[in-house]
C-alpha cells in the first residue's frame, strides 16, 4: 500500500497504488492556525522542561503535561476536520478506497 509523496507543504500529492494521483490543498489560514496550535504546544512544552530543570512539584508539572496533551488532541481534531472537509469527501467522489482506508488507520492510531 505505498504511495508517493511529491511537492511541499501546504500541497502535496499523493499516488495511490491505484495510479489516482491526489492533491491535498490547504488553505493558509488553515496552515496558520494548526501551526499557531503547535508553536504554543511547544513553547509550553519548552515552560514544562523548565519546571521540571527547577525541581517543581510533580503534581505541577503532571497537570501541565495534562493541558499539553489536550491541546495537541485539540490541534488533531483540526487537523483530521480539515481533512475531512477536503480530503475524503474528494476520496468518496472519486472512488479512492485505498486512501479512506489510509485515513481510518489515521483516526484508529490518534485515538489510540
Amino acid at each position: 500500500m505505498g504511495h508517493t509523496h511529491g511537492g511541499e507543504f501546504p500541497e502535496h500529492e499523493h499516488t495511490h497504488d491505484g495510479g489516482v494521483p491526489h492533491r491535498h490543498v490547504h488553505t493558509p489560514e488553515e496552515n496558520k492556525a494548526v501551526l499557531n496550535r503547535l508553536s504554543r504546544a511547544i513553547g509550553h512544552l519548552e515552560s514544562i522542561r523548565k519546571m521540571v530543570e527547577d525541581g517543581r512539584d510533580c503534581s505541577e508539572v503532571l497537570i501541565q503535561l495534562s493541558a499539553v496533551k489536550s491541546a495537541l488532541n485539540n490541534t488533531g481534531k483540526v487537523i483530521l476536520k480539515n481533512h475531512l472537509e477536503h480530503c475524503l469527501v474528494e476520496a468518496v467522489q472519486t472512488n479512492q478506497w485505498e486512501m479512506i482506508d489510509e485515513l481510518t488507520e489515521a483516526i484508529d492510531r490518534f485515538i489510540k
